[in-house]
């Protein structure tokens, strides 16, 4: 099988392309539309949902469909608020300034904003003088998977917030049969629609499964057509379920199964992990998934996650 492993091969690069999410796309198509009919810059947009849903991949679209130049940067790239302005003063008429993890910008960067996307204006203090540098207008994407970390007067200057929802299943299949094409990797229906059920509606996810999938197929024999046992077959040696659940989510599950309910610190200590890692990594397709819930009490397994983990369910405690 060929070896193509671009990530730019598989991102979408137009409207046309993009899998799924089709209430925003549609939505965005009518607002770039508007701005170029306009001969203006885009709105302000902020994207949320959790990783892997496409956000990246969302902003270059839209930039690309406003025949925009595409700046990128992120939060924890950028340490105070000088090196935002050095970006922001560099920004030409109608750019595209997209800052992923917009949440994790240090508060005074955050408030440097304020003004820049208003009034198109820089507002910094150098000694004792203030100064004001008028910028040209542009066009801001923020993304986030914490939109509540933002701060309100940040949030309020963004035209909208667009939420991504993990994808349906015929999204994911017509994914990897996008992404399995555009690799030069064969495959049938039913090997695509294995990767896809296993890959948590999550784009980053099946394309990541369908390269491991590529690699246990190409070890065996070149120029393997991927089927639903191939597939499977590499997919468990993955340790990856049929609910797309890895042996840590399967360990957390456990965990909250046999000894719940338990706070995040609680958890992460039992599995000798990063509690970032088990809030923003771990939980929340397992919360997504209706396999965890939250408490007051901390994090405890449903039914249906005792049922996937085959543990019988605890027995109403008696009242006192």
């Amino acid at each position: 099988m060929p070896t193509i492993d671009h990530d730019t091969a598989l991102r979408p690069r137009s409207f046309a392309d993009y899998i799924g999410q089709a209430p925003i796309i549609e939505n965005l198509r009518r607002s770039v539309a508007a701005a170029r009919r306009a001969n203006r810059p885009l709105d302000h947009f902020l994207i949320a949902g959790p990783a892997g849903l496409g956000k990246t991949s969302l902003a270059q679209v839209i930039a690309a469909e406003m025949g925009a130049k595409l700046r990128i940067t992120s939060g924890p790239a950028i340490t105070h608020k000088g090196e935002l302005a050095s970006i922001l003063t560099a920004i030409q008429p109608g750019d595209v300034l997209f800052i992923d993890e917009i949440h994790r910008l240090p508060v005074p960067a955050q408030e440097l904003l304020y003004s820049a996307m208003e009034d198109f204006r820089l507002d910094l203090v150098v000694g004792k003088q203030a100064l004001a540098i008028q910028l040209p207008r542009f066009t801001l994407l923020g993304a986030t998977t914490h939109p509540g970390m933002l701060a309100a007067p940040l949030m309020d200057r963004f035209g909208f917030c667009w939420q991504l929802r993990h994808y349906e299943a015929a999204d994911m299949l017509a994914i990897v049969q996008r992404s399995a094409a555009a690799l030069g990797i064969a495959i049938d229906e039913l090997g695509a629609a294995e990767i896809a059920r296993r890959a948590r509606g999550t784009p980053r996810i099946a394309n990541r499964l369908l390269r491991r999938v590529r690699d246990f197929a190409d070890a065996i024999a070149t120029d393997l057509v991927i089927t639903r046992e191939l597939a499977a077959a590499a997919l468990e040696e993955l340790g990856v379920d049929l609910a797309g659940l890895t042996t840590m989510d399967r360990a957390y599950l456990e965990l909250v199964c046999h000894r719940g309910p338990l706070g995040a610190h609680a958890i992460a200590q039992l599995l000798a992990e990063r509690r970032d890692t088990i809030e923003q990594t771990i939980e929340p397709y397992l919360l997504h998934a209706g396999l965890v819930e939250r408490t007051a009490r901390g994090r405890i397994g449903t039914h249906a996650g005792y049922r996937h983990m085959g543990v019988a369910l605890p027995l109403p405690r008696k009242a006192a």
